[in-house]
């Protein structure tokens, strides 16, 4: 039975009587069967760390091992812990190189490679029966993502051995593989702590022991190595980027920034990177590489190198065509440089030259040196040249070239009419227009269109007005809303210098309605304004009545005003009335106070006392109408109390208990009683704002007030009207229907 014995070993340990308790244990591994030893070896194993006994417990171990391998763990702590370092490193790579072992503890194989690489590389003296370098290099190549780490566990075992040559070796093997910006800094700056240690170590030791000749030298040289290392980090570090990816361009210029002033680095880096770069892969721009090459030849004065450099690049096949396009402007802008302008004009005729085999520009199954002659880039320079140093006519041909290709844009074709127009070859110019606007579509014609109808009418002005119509025609046909309002504007002036009036009219009426609804405004104000100058202000009534039907609401409103004032000042008060009347109909008393204001202050000035009845009536109506809409009216009350956010019951915080909708009624009833106080006093303009509560000696008091533009009546009044005392009014008082006033009646 297991439990006798471990009750009688228990019973020795508490003795101390070591050796009987050992013979006992194994006694009792020998007496019980195998599968009950685990109960035995815990108590066994604790005995055997009880005491300083390490081969003892080595050689416990090693037995319990062959019945329990998984708990190897534990026996290399054990010996760590007493020192046994060689064999607890034999132990730890065994588990590593075991891919089916699986730790207790949770550890991974990388964490278990990580403690051997600390075990072996910071006791190298303690550690004898082991290839530290090659376990770390095999490390190197299974753990890829920590590279720096290794690294610098190798250099550490070279440094604590002593081999200080041999551990600078390793860090200079590991700053030229390390692919990324992380391992290469852990490494760089072990290195560089290490290079440190190393002056510290020297300076002590001569300080000790006196300085020598030999030693000063020794100190210089360890200085010098360590400037040199600190000087290096910029290249070393533009090494790995470029070692991540070698085909980046950007970093090839920074490697050749970094070697400034010293020419023949800068061209061996040139060199490796024109080289080294893939146009299929590059980042960046590969041709820039070439250019840079040149430029640096061409700068110390070796022009030829910097031909042949640049005619190299000619033949690389770039992924792009702008990418060949550039290097023959560089060549071409090298001759200029140099004021070789013949020889200029040649390479740039000789880049646009038709191909053996053409092929379209964006058919990437062809090298570009095949499509490089639909290059605008290229065809562009070479018109630019032919202007400045060409003929008339191999200028001309150079532009034609470019309009049957289809690769002009629309400023080559306003700059081809230009050479043209300069040249005094009028016709000309308008027909390249003409080829221009064939070749494209709005939106991108319309600078054609503006600069080719300008240009028209500033030539032949009002004698080709026939061909000049059928031009804005052909223009406007098709223009999208955005760009027609240009164009009505220069096609309603021709007609108004040159043409006639009407049409100028009939033309400003189709803008109205081509153009955006943004430009509608703008556009009927201008029609408005050339109407009244050439036919009178009243004409311009169609057009007023035209804009309120089709403006917005709020356009619409400042038409109306304009159209009433103008009514005003020509003396047709009836005809502003009905203008405000209708207005009125959109424009709510509690937003638009100033529209009312004004038809108040014209009624005052215009109106009697019936007039100003019905205005109110109608602003009564009208609020009446708004009030309906509640959603409108909480978005009023929210905006009025400054509540950005919450709900109406928000408006009323002490009133919780309340209705939604008694609050919203409560609140028209408030804006009622602003209404009525916005009115005018009677002390002031003597004016009645009242349904029937007015005295007969105020409203007679009103009439005797002089109206300027009063029409005097004959003396056909009705004999109860004679009959009435000089001072009084007889007015009909009738009680309104509630219904009229909805909730804003008071109880």
């Amino acid at each position: 039975m297991p439990r006798l014995w471990l009750d009688y070993c228990q019973f020795l340990m508490d003795q101390g009587r070591v050796t009987h308790t050992r013979r006992t244990f194994d006694r009792a591994l020998r007496a019980l069967p195998i599968t009950q030893h685990s109960r035995i070896w815990p108590l066994y194993l604790r005995f055997l760390r009880s005491h300083p006994l390490p081969e003892t417990a080595v050689r416990g171990y090693r037995r319990f091992l062959k019945l329990s391998p998984e708990s190897a763990e534990e026996y290399i702590e054990y010996l760590k812990s007493s020192d046994r370092l060689d064999e607890a490193a034999q132990r730890l790579a065994t588990v590593v190189n075991d891919e089916r072992f699986v730790s207790k503890a949770g550890k991974s194989n990388y964490q278990l490679w990580h403690e051997l690489c600390d075990l072996i590389s910071q006791n190298p003296d303690k550690v004898q029966s082991l290839n530290v370098d090659a376990i770390i290099r095999g490390g190197l190549t299974r753990f890829t993502d920590q590279l720096g780490k290794l690294w610098c566990s190798l250099a550490d075992y070279y440094i604590r051995s002593g081999h200080f040559e041999k551990a600078r070796d390793v860090y200079e093997e590991a700053i030229r593989t390390v692919m990324t910006v992380r391992d290469f800094t852990q490494v760089f700056d072990s290195y560089a702590q290490f290079e440190e240690s190393m002056i510290a170590a020297k300076m002590e030791t001569a300080s000790e022991l006196g300085r020598e000749e030999e030693d000063d030298v020794d100190l210089e040289l360890r200085l010098a190595r360590f400037e040199q290392l600190i000087s290096r980090r910029p290249l070393l570090l533009n090494s790995v980027l470029l070692r991540q990816n070698p085909h980046h361009v950007h970093e090839w210029h920074k490697r050749v920034a970094l070697h400034q002033g010293r020419p023949r680095e800068i061209i061996n880096t040139y060199t490796e990177a024109v080289q080294t770069v893939d146009p299929f892969k590059a980042t960046g721009k590969p041709h820039t590489l070439w250019v840079a090459f040149a430029k640096f030849y061409e700068d110390n004065g070796q022009l030829d190198d910097a031909r042949v450099i640049l005619e190299k690049a000619t033949k690389v096949n770039f992924k792009q065509v702008d990418d060949l396009a550039s290097v023959w402007c560089q060549c071409g802008e090298l001759e200029l440089r140099h004021e070789n302008y013949d020889q200029a004009l040649r390479l740039l005729r000789k880049a646009t030259a038709l191909p053996a085999r053409r092929a379209e520009y964006f058919d990437s199954s062809e090298p570009v040196q095949n499509r490089v002659y639909k290059s605008l880039k290229v065809w562009s320079m070479l018109a630019d040249l032919e202007e400045s140093l060409g003929t008339f006519q191999s200028t001309k041909a150079v532009y034609d070239r470019i309009l049957d290709l289809r690769i002009a844009t629309p400023q080559i074709v306003i700059n081809y009419a230009m050479f043209l127009e300069e040249h005094k070859y009028f016709e000309e110019s308008f027909k390249a227009y003409e080829r221009g606007i064939s070749l494209f579509k709005w939106p991108n014609v319309s600078d054609i269109w503006s600069t080719y109808l300008t240009k028209f009418i500033a030539r032949y002005g009002g004698r080709k007005l026939e061909r000049a119509r059928d031009l804005f025609e052909q223009a406007l046909d098709g223009c999208p809303p955005k760009y027609a309002k240009t164009l009505y504007l220069l096609y309603a002036q021709l007609e108004e210098e040159w043409g006639l009036a009407r049409h100028a009219m009939a033309v400003y009426d189709r803008a109205t309605r081509a153009v955006e609804p943004a430009q509608q405004y703008d556009m009927f104000n201008i029609y408005i304004k050339r109407a009244a100058e050439i036919y009178g202000v009243t004409h311009t009534r169609s057009i007023y009545q035209k804009a309120i039907e089709v403006l917005c609401d709020e356009h619409a409103r400042e038409m109306c005003l304009r159209f009433a004032d103008m009514e005003c000042k020509l003396g047709e008060i009836d005809r502003a009335r009905a203008i405000y009347s209708f207005c009125s109909q959109i424009c709510d008393p509690r937003t638009t106070g100033a529209f009312w204001q004004t038809w108040k202050d014209f009624e005052v000035r215009h109106g009697n006392e019936d007039t100003i009845r019905e205005m109110l009536r109608i602003r009564r109506s009208v609020q009446a109408t708004y009030n309906t809409q509640v959603n409108f009216m909480a978005s009023q009350m929210l905006k009025v109390s400054g509540s950005a956010t919450g709900t109406v019951s928000d408006l009323a915080p002490g009133q919780s208990g309340m209705d939604d909708m008694k609050l919203l009624e409560q609140r028209a009833e408030q804006l009622a009683a602003e209404a009525e106080r916005d009115q005018p006093s009677r002390a002031q303009n003597k004016i009645l704002f009242v349904r029937s509560d007015a005295s007969r000696e105020e409203l007679a008091e009103l009439t005797q007030q002089v109206n300027p533009e009063e029409i005097q009546l004959g003396e056909d009044e009705d004999e109860d009207e004679m009959d009435l005392e000089p001072n009084e009014v007889r007015l009909e008082q009738q009680s309104v229907p509630a219904a009229v006033f909805g909730s804003l009646k008071d109880d």
